[in-house]
């Protein structure tokens, strides 16, 4: 392997912010900013989405279109099923 072509792989702190979660990963990018955490001074990448505050991860936006559709459908035809035969 040649020397000096490769980046420094390295624990990086990667923090999300919409769900104030860190995670420490392998990587390679580049950052002058470092956090201390578990007593370790590691170098810090600040998230705007993580799997820990995506939608689709974490399943909430299917909950809220179920209850969209759901609430639209009783609008519509549940003057249907309301009346007794």
């Amino acid at each position: 392997m040649k020397q000096g072509i490769h980046p420094a792989y390295r624990c990086v702190a990667f923090h999300d912010t919409s769900a104030d979660t860190y995670f420490i990963t392998g990587s390679t990018i580049k950052t002058d900013r470092t956090v201390e955490l578990e007593g370790k001074t590691l170098p810090y990448v600040a998230l705007d989405v993580s799997s820990a505050s995506h939608p689709y991860y974490t399943g909430k936006q299917k909950e809220f279109a179920k209850e969209g559709s759901a609430h639209r459908f009783n609008q519509r035809f549940g003057r249907f099923f309301s009346q007794n035969k």
